[in-house]
């Protein structure tokens, strides 16, 4: 019986294993796919204004090449922040059965590095569990590169468009950098809240010891 259980679990942990790869592997692409779009639109518009003189018609292509990109680059950036939540749901889920592994045998609890427990502070563990988590992980992250070059993309297509438009120059600047740290401030704070609530929605079945629960907090 306890042997069934436990080829029960290890398909479940496998099936995890699997998902959680494939979701990183179909993010990584998609961060390739924009990050060469975002250099051959700027190639493009480099070419396109030496070809032009920088007159003409070439003030409504590169706006529309910039608005191409800021579509795009958002339609990435939700993607990235998605799987960066699935993953954490990954995270979790292979917590609780390593818990389930500790319930069919407590010697094995000492052996784990990884957590035990599929709270918020187990999830913290398992991902660094030789050190503390620091800010360097959220600096060094591809949802903070994404949007990084989605703001610097975003302040380019409205400097470009209030350029366009026969503004001053000095308005373009100052309120594309406006935009892009709208743009930034914003993504951030989704990220946070959506953070926050995905862990008042879960209800672990083995808590940290010591931990205080999200909803508490």
């Amino acid at each position: 019986m306890l042997g069934r259980r436990a080829q029960i679990l290890a398909t479940e942990h496998w099936g995890l294993l699997a998902a959680r790869s494939t979701a990183q592997s179909e993010v990584l692409t998609r961060i390739t796919i924009f990050l060469t779009l975002v250099s051959a639109g700027l190639v493009t518009i480099g070419l396109l204004g030496q070809a032009s003189g920088f007159t003409g018609w070439f003030g409504g292509a590169s706006i529309a090449i910039l608005a191409f990109l800021c579509l795009i680059g958002f339609m990435t950036q939700v993607r990235v922040m998605n799987v960066s939540e699935e993953d954490m749901m990954y995270v979790v889920a292979m917590n609780r059965l390593r818990g389930a592994y500790v319930d069919l045998d407590p010697h094995v609890e000492e052996i784990f590095l990884a957590s035990t427990y599929d709270d918020q502070e187990g999830m913290k563990l398992t991902c660094s569990f030789l050190r503390r988590r620091s800010v360097s992980i959220l600096l060094g992250s591809s949802v903070m590169l994404l949007i990084v070059v989605n703001a610097c993309v975003t302040g380019l297509f409205i400097g470009s468009a209030i350029i366009a438009g026969g503004g001053v120059f000095g308005w373009a600047v100052g309120l594309g950098i406006a935009a892009g740290g709208v743009f930034a401030a914003g993504f951030m704070t989704f990220g946070g809240v959506g953070f926050r609530s995905a862990w008042k929605h879960h209800v672990p079945r083995r808590g940290t010891p010591g931990a205080t629960p999200p909803s508490l907090r």
